[in-house]
């Protein structure tokens, strides 16, 4: 049985939370912020947020990579860059989990090199007792206590298990099931 650890009710409701967070932080702004999603694991969670957000928005996205083959790296690659002028306004980078900080320190950064007037860093879930890089996180829906391996609503495990509508912890079964999956898709 799958240890749920955010079920479809609870990211509702954090999301539902976090987009009254961001309307009231972002309310006396001129220009209208921008929602910078960090692909693909974010998809989910900025699709489910911005259902909830009152203002008006900009959407974006980016795509960076930490990983080599199955590896985590401290080095942050650029894979597509926003295509949204960010000059002189608000962006709220939007992320699925924040573990490591190592991203989030390179993203952060990226949006300041474009112009971006204030940064918000949003979040899901905050992977705390993983953190390497101490990164400000200013909207956060859950924070772990342990570090564990976790998957569903746009968090993978070998790309898979995304469209999972609730976030669950990941044992032995589970990886073995998607080596299955994977090893008889590539026959």
């Amino acid at each position: 049985m799958k240890r749920i650890i955010l079920n479809e009710q609870q990211i509702t409701e954090i999301c539902q939370r976090i987009a009254k967070e961001i309307d009231e932080k972002t309310a006396g702004e001129e220009r209208v912020p921008v929602l910078v999603g960090v692909m693909k694991g974010a998809m989910n969670f900025m699709f489910e947020l911005m259902k909830y957000i009152k203002r008006p928005i900009y959407t974006d996205y980016i795509r960076i990579s930490s990983y080599y083959g199955t590896k985590r790296t401290h080095n942050v690659r650029l894979l597509k860059d926003i295509s949204f002028d960010c000059t002189g306004r608000s962006v709220i980078i939007v992320e699925d989990i924040v573990d490591t900080g190592y991203s989030m320190k390179f993203l952060t950064e990226h949006m300041k090199l474009n112009g971006a007037k204030n940064i918000y860093v949003c979040t899901l879930i905050d992977k705390a007792p993983a953190r390497e890089v101490e990164v400000p996180i200013d909207f956060v829906g859950y924070t772990m206590k342990e570090n564990q391996f976790i998957a569903g609503f746009g968090l993978d495990i070998y790309e898979l298990e995304r469209n999972t509508p609730y976030v669950y912890e990941v044992d032995d079964d589970d990886l073995k099931k998607m080596n299955e999956i994977i090893a008889k898709d590539q026959k």
